[in-house]
């Protein structure tokens, strides 16, 4: 996918164009091929989706994104694709690597498919990865030489496979990235840890609820009060100037996920979602130290021509799902050296062990009384039941400890410092085990 030039404005067109503009946008990013693959022989080996081959008609099934995945995989050393995980129905999770393999380069991951029965942003997804590994234009290869873009295509096979939220066993794997009870969150984490991704973008579907919640693309950042300032305000200017003109300026209307708006006035009227909880990704990619962005599309058709003619409807769903996409590789592209100074920080912060931890709260909403630590403790203390009942979870965090009697002793002088709490101490909602407080620091 070529890094075009960042576009300007962010202005919506007039009322009565905004869908003939988005169809319009839909129909050409689907024609148009999204970069040039010059010679007969790339083209060959250029895998096409299911979505594609069909134009539009259905999406792609599993089966033929096993073998799109092979053929990425045969596309050079630019990409290489591996198995990381495997569900409980025994269904692969796969991820695609793309571009540098320089340590000090910038991680890109895209997280697709979550729930399983929201399936834009995982075509989105497919062909993203397959328009970065097969990209010939010079400002495409001078990103991938200083970036690295991970690609977990399908993080529910699962729920893709059942057409349902939830996975094999019912869990909304987007509140499992704390507790990591499943093995797509345990998948999603084990990455997080290994690559140290720099921005992470998660992306969804929603049903609209006209007219106060019904734009066509949604965006969001962490919200959660732990988020490290820095990287919080770059992912808020990812998503309000960036991700958002962009859908504007194709003609997609675009709004802050969770807020109600009231039409005739443009102003909030409530937030029915996108609290700081810690337990969903989004946020998680914030106390993880990565610039976090949520994007989600809407499923409903919106015009006569799309109730009688599904594939315009996916077409849409797609195109501002690309949009989007878009928008974030040249964000990553631009502001490069800022994102990586922001994600350094911020880990670096951790292990200065200064300043307090928020049990709740978000941005937008103060913490209740005493949901804030003014002065953490200097770490947590585990038993040895404890520590065999949560110590891989705490390694798949990345959460280092050292022996201590017959247990553990996590210090919070340590990148993580900002997450133990909100696994180990019993005032945090979704603790994992409640650990002893130690205080004599």
């Amino acid at each position: 996918m070529p890094i075009a030039p960042t576009g300007g404005g962010g202005r919506p067109p007039r009322r009565g164009r905004v869908r003939d503009l988005a169809l319009a946008a839909a129909s050409a990013a689907l024609t148009v091929p999204l970069v040039t693959i010059p010679s007969d022989a790339a083209r060959t080996a250029a895998p096409r989706t299911g979505f594609e081959v069909s134009a539009g008609a259905r999406w792609t099934g599993q089966a033929e994104e096993t073998a799109f995945l092979a053929g990425l995989g045969r596309l050079g050393d630019r990409v290489s694709v591996r198995r990381i995980g495997t569900t409980a129905q025994g269904r692969p999770l796969r991820l695609v690597r793309i571009g540098s393999r320089d340590p000090d380069a910038l991680t890109v991951l895209l997280v697709c498919g979550q729930h399983g029965d929201e399936p834009a942003g995982r075509e989105a997804c497919l062909t993203t990865a397959r328009d970065l590994a097969c990209a010939t234009d010079a400002r495409t290869r001078a990103f991938l030489a200083r970036t690295e873009v991970l690609v977990v295509p399908t993080a529910n096979p699962d729920g893709l496979a059942a057409g349902t939220r939830g996975n094999a066993d019912g869990v909304d794997i987007n509140r499992d990235h704390l507790a990591l009870r499943t093995a797509e969150a345990r998948a999603v984490a084990a990455v997080l840890r290994d690559h140290e991704p720099d921005v992470i973008e998660d992306l969804h579907e929603y049903a609209a609820t006209a007219p106060y919640y019904d734009k066509d693309l949604f965006v969001l950042w962490p919200r959660n009060p732990n988020t490290d300032d820095r990287l919080h305000d770059e992912a808020r200017d990812l998503a309000e100037q960036r991700v958002r003109p962009a859908a504007l300026d194709a003609g997609f209307s675009s709004g802050v996920y969770g807020v109600w708006t009231d039409p005739a006035t443009g102003h909030p009227v409530k937030q029915s979602a996108g609290d700081g909880q810690e337990r969903i990704l989004r946020n998680i990619a914030g106390l993880k130290h990565a610039v976090g962005l949520l994007v989600e599309s809407r499923t409903d058709a919106l015009t006569a021509a799309e109730r009688v003619d599904p594939a315009r409807v996916n077409h849409r769903r797609l195109t501002s799902q690309l949009i989007a996409l878009q928008a974030l590789l040249r964000y990553a592209d631009e502001r490069h050296g800022s994102i990586a100074a922001a994600t350094a920080a911020s880990r670096a912060a951790g292990s200065a062990d200064r300043g307090p931890v928020h049990l709740g709260g978000a941005d937008n909403e103060a913490p209740e009384p005493g949901e804030t630590l003014d002065d953490p403790p200097c770490g947590y203390r585990l038993t040895r039941k404890q520590l065999a009942r949560v110590g891989d979870e705490l390694a798949l965090h990345g959460v280092t400890s050292r022996p201590d009697g017959d247990g553990a002793y996590v210090p919070l002088r340590q990148p993580a410092r900002k997450l133990i709490p909100l696994l180990l101490d019993v005032r945090a909602a979704y603790h994992l085990t409640n650990g002893q407080p130690d205080t004599a620091c």
